[in-house]
Order: structure tokens, then sequence, then C-alpha cells
């Protein structure tokens, strides 16, 4: 997909005497790319907040090296930070950059791959020194021997440029040289028309301990934006107007400080105090961050020596009656497997959240993938069932968690949200909601304090007939004395029981319990309209996570094709909506796309016969919509082909 280049809708003349156009684009993709220590990631932030605060939509993917420190110039320690942003609703950070900014040889060999022929390459000149193109293997200049002639090439001497407007900053060269990405921001702030004060803003109140430091960056910010204005390199600059967008405040939010938000007004909407038990684990790390923030809000955070203190802590958070979480990734829900089983045996409400990464073992700690749903589903000994939600997008995040809490309260069970590293650092525009038009989670929490047997004592197991949670019985409370631990409990009075029939009985129980949660949701939402000639889709494309976007967009394109496909997206993995096995069972062909081997669409074959088409990847990267459109093309002429009776 490339933007949509229109007439010039203004001019304006530079100081230098020549006229510069204004073009008016649909949308743009921006990449930014760099050495791990050039700011692409903070340069790339700034310019997503200012152009969410012009009321643009749009669609971020972050994507930097798992090294701490890679060494300079060097391909391992490139840092990219991609944009998208349009003046209409959009799904997917895009599928390839419109715009290349490349800081350095190893930024830009590491992504020229992706920049389509003739899209605009704007690269840092005084990085192509023979030391730096030796260190990625290139034998010539890339900038001087005609190599990118296919492309948009635009020459800048950032870095020179940068030190010559800090000559007088009274800053050494390399605090200097570490302005280069203002300089940048400024150029493609005045390229693309975004506000400046907001930044200005950020710079200063980031550095207000370090007056000198905020100063230099402003300086440079400046100078990178009259650059654009007064430099004939660029004649042109570009305008996408703000996408309609239904009224309500918005922020721009990132999946980790959605789920983050998301906890904390569970918290104040069930009445209870968060605590998070968790270990710093790429990239689950920033919810941790984030939920410190909010202690005025009830919340502990508690950063323990190993993921399984962590989880255990929460567990035990949740016994004195709190709501425990534990965030973590794939690494960290393998360590806490046996402390998640206990939450299991006793039964009670407990959050786990996995951002998932790469795997198996340490894997890719910096890249996506949705690998972890058959170990969420069936990671623990004996049979220990769960819920399992999956986010869709980072917004999403937000509602996720709620939901995972209330299902958590209301059960009285361990659950499992499924982020994944692309929702945890991408962002998008966010409505914020009203406190009270959020879920009432009140009525999930009832504490037990009179006894509930026949006798005048208390019974730990005996269950409520709708939902088969046990009591809620918080340590202290008078005559509210029970067992707690891992060994098998007797049904009702929680006793140690080793008999066989009343452990066929309690497992058999704890599997209905999680089986009865499919009749509080909600029905499928199929989105799946009518073809132009009135026909029905005869292929239905499903997923989870964040495969969303890609998948949304890629089903916009069949349909702007003039072809038909159903979209089901699914967040209860486990149980599965109550009618998605009929829902399946309407359509000639079912695509499933996924970032792991085929998880997703081996449970649905086994679960409801299905013969359901598995596409996969696990590169690390979000799915492209052009790739997905052409699976599902390739599909949908199968399935009409058989229709017709050409394929026997």
């Amino acid at each position: 997909m490339t933007a949509t280049d229109r007439s010039p809708v203004a001019t304006s003349s530079a100081p230098g005497g020549f006229v510069k156009s204004v073009v008016e684009l649909d949308r743009v993709v921006i990449r930014l790319a760099g050495d791990s220590g050039d700011g692409m990631q903070l340069t790339g932030n700034r310019f997503t907040s200012e152009t969410a605060s012009f009321g643009n939509d749009l669609s971020t993917l972050p994507n930097f090296p798992a090294e701490i420190r890679a060494p300079t110039g060097t391909l391992p320690g490139v840092s990219s930070f991609q944009l998208h942003f349009a003046d209409h609703d959009i799904m997917t950070p895009g599928d390839a950059p419109d715009v290349l900014v490349a800081m350095n040889p190893a930024a830009l060999k590491a992504n020229l791959v992706d920049l389509p022929g003739g899209g605009l390459l704007i690269v840092d000149a005084d990085q192509f020194t023979p030391r730096n193109l030796a260190k990625v293997g290139y034998a010539t200049n890339p900038l001087e021997d005609g190599s990118l002639e296919s492309w948009q090439t635009v020459s800048v001497p950032l870095t020179s440029m940068t030190l010559d407007a800090l000559a007088d900053s009274g800053l050494g060269k390399k605090e200097s040289e570490r302005s280069k990405n203002m300089f940048t921001l400024g150029l493609l702030s005045w390229m693309y028309h975004r506000p400046t004060e907001g930044t200005i803003r950020f710079l200063e109140r980031t550095f207000r301990r370090k007056p000198e430091i905020a100063a230099a960056n402003i300086a440079a910010f400046r100078a990178g934006y009259n650059y654009g204005e007064t430099t004939e390199a660029f004649a042109v600059s570009y305008e996408i107007k703000p996408a309609p967008m239904a009224p309500g405040r918005y922020r721009n939010i990132s999946g980790n400080q959605a789920l983050s938000l998301g906890l904390v007004a569970a918290g104040q909407r069930s009445g209870l105090p968060i605590f998070l038990g968790a270990y710093p684990i790429t990239p689950a790390s920033d919810i941790l961050h984030e939920l410190s923030k909010h202690k005025a809000f009830g919340v502990r955070t508690f950063q323990a020596e190993d993921e399984i203190a962590g989880v255990a802590a929460a567990i035990g958070a949740s016994f004195g009656g709190a709501l425990g979480i534990t965030t973590t990734s794939g690494p960290g829900i393998s360590l806490k497997s046996e402390a998640i089983g206990l939450a299991v045996m006793t039964e009670l409400p407990l959050v786990v959240i996995d951002v998932q990464r790469g795997g198996p073992s340490t894997g890719l700690p910096t890249k996506t993938e949705q690998s972890d749903l058959l170990q969420a589903m069936f990671g623990r000994n004996g049979e220990a069932p769960l819920p399992v939600i999956a986010p869709r997008s980072p917004g999403d995040c937000f509602d996720a968690a709620i939901e995972a809490c209330r299902i958590a309260l209301t059960y009285r069970t361990p659950v499992i949200l499924l982020s994944d590293g692309y929702l945890a650092n991408g962002a998008e525009p966010w409505p914020v909601p009203a406190i009270d038009a959020l879920p009432d989670l009140t009525r999930a929490v009832r504490f037990a304090t009179e006894p509930n047997g026949e006798d005048g004592e208390f019974l730990p197991y005996l269950r409520d007939p709708e939902t088969l949670a046990r009591p809620w019985a918080i340590p202290g409370t008078a005559g509210m004395q029970h067992r707690i631990g891992g060994l098998e409990k007797a049904d009702k009075t929680g006793n140690i029981s080793y008999d066989a029939a009343n452990h066929d009985f309690m497992v058999r129980t704890r599997q209905a319990k999680i089986d009865g949660i499919a009749a509080s949701l909600p029905p499928t939402e199929v989105d799946d309209p009518e073809g132009p000639d009135g026909e029905k889709a005869r292929v239905a494309v499903i997923g989870w996570g964040s495969t969303y976007g890609p998948i949304g967009a890629a089903c916009r394109r069949i349909r702007a094709s003039g072809r038909s496909v159903a979209q089901i997206h699914l967040r209860h993995l486990n149980p599965m909506p109550a009618d998605l096995g009929d829902i399946l069972r309407r359509y000639d062909r079912v695509v499933c796309p996924e970032m792991n081997l085929g998880q997703l669409a081996m449970l649905l074959r086994a679960k409801y016969l299905v013969d359901v088409e598995s596409h996969t990847q696990v590169r690390g990267l979000p799915f492209r919509a052009s790739e997905l459109a052409a699976v599902l093309q390739e599909t949908i002429d199968r399935a009409a082909a058989r229709g017709n009776g050409e394929l026997q």
C-alpha cells in the first residue's frame, strides 16, 4: 500500500526565493532507523504524540535490539520505529515505509529492503565514513556508487548541522551529537506539518534539572525545522488532515499502558486493592513501571527476586483479600506454572498477564509472537483448566484487563491474559472512557463472613450454584478458618483428601466451572457484510490477539476488489464462545492466520471438527496485510471454483 499523492493544495516561498509546494496525502508510513543510541524510539514516540494531538488516526511498530548496547554502527544494534498515520481509520502500522530515515549505514542496510522503489530515503551523510561502511560490509559508499538510484535519496549532513546549531551551547561534541535525533524530528515536523509546542514542552519537562541539555535539544529541534523551511533539498511538504473520530477525549496509548490502566480501573470498580508481584522481563516490564505510579489508587507493586516469588506473592495477596496480578513473558510462564496450578487448586482470583515474545527459552526478547497459546491452555501438571483471553489492539488491552479481572473475581479462578510484544509497544489513539460506563465489579466481590454449613461450620468448598465459585474468606475473619494448599481438597470441607472418587469429582468440577464461563460471554461478532451483488461470503478468516489489525486490513482489501469475506476475531480462547461451532460451519472455508505454527487452528479442528486452514509465520514481526490478502484471495478463488464444480 502506498500513500495517495494528491494535487498540491498550497505553495509558499522559502527565504531563498524558491517556491515550495504543500501536497495533501491521505496516509503515510514513516520508518526511523539508526543505532540503538541514536534515540529512534524517543524520536518516534514524540512524532507519534504530536500526530495524535493533531488528530490523525495512527498505528506504530517499534522494533529494537535485544542487546542492551550492541557495538555502535553494527547490524545487531539497529533500532527502528515505524509510524503509519492517516486521515481515515487504519488498522496496522503499514506493510512497508513510504519514507525511510537512515541514521547510519547499518540502518540503511537493515531496512532498505523494505522501502519500495520510488520511496523517499533520507540519510545522515556524515555517518557514511569508511569505518562505518566497513562495519556492515559495504565495499563502496552507496551514496556515491549509484546503488540508490531506485529511490528518492536525500543526503543530509544531520550530524554536522546539529553540531553547528549547538556551537554556542557550551556542550562538548559528543553531548551535542546526541541531539541529532531532535534535529531529525524538527525536519520531519516541518515536512508533515506536525505541531511543535508539545515537543518543546516535553523537552523542558524532561530535562528540567539539566536546563543546558533542554536548551540544546530545543535548539536542535528548531534548527531541523528551519532547515526544512529554507533548504532546496526538500521542495515539497505534506499535509495529512485529521481523521474523523467520534466525539470524546482521546489520548495516545500503548498496550502496556492500557493494560496497566485497565487493572487500576478494575481495582476501582471492584473496591479491591491491586497487588502486582512481578519480576522484570521484556516486553512486560513497562506494566510494572506504569503501575508503580498509581499508589494513590490502592495499587501496590512488588519487584520480586524471581518469577516464582512474583506469582507466589500475588497468590498470597489474593488469599488476603486483594486482587492479585502477576506479569511476565513466555519464559516466566514456564517458571510460574506450578504456582499457577496452586491457584487453580486453591481456587483464588489471580490475573496472569503474559506479554508474548519469540521463543523458546530466552528466544527473541524484543520480537513479537503468539506462541504461548498452548502453554496457557495446557502448560501445567494435572488437569488444571483456567480461562484464557487475548486483547486485539493496544487500546483493547484496557478492556481485556477489566474482563480478565471480572472473570477471576466472579469465578474465583486464575485467568491468563495473552498480550504480545506488538501490542505492548505499539500505540494508537484511545478514547478515554467515562468511569461510570465501566463494568461494575463489586457484585463479583463477596467475602464470606458467616458460616454456611448446616451445623454452623464454614465449608470453604461449598459452591455457588450458578458460577461454581467457592467462598472467598479473608484470613482473620472469625469462624472462617479453613485449609489452603496444593494437596487435593475434599468436596465442601476442604480437608485433604486422597479418595479416588473425590479426586475425580473435584477435577470434573473445576473443569465445569471454567466451561460454565461461556454462558456469561456475549454472542460472537461476525464481520460479514454483503458483497456488491448481495452475495454472502463463502470464506471466513478467524484470528486472535494482535492479528486483528492485519486481518482486518486484508479483509478491507478483498472487499474493495468486489469479493466477499467474513472476519471472526476471538477474545475468549478458553472457554470459547458457545455459538462459535455453529458460526464456523456456515462457511465453505475457514482460514486461521497466526504468529505460531497453527496453535488455534489445531484447537478449532479438535473441538469443532472443522477443516480450518492454517496460515502461519514466526518471523518476530506482524503479518503484512498484503500477504494475508493474497492468501485470502487464493482461498476465495478455490472455494468459488469448487462451488462451480470446477474442482472435484
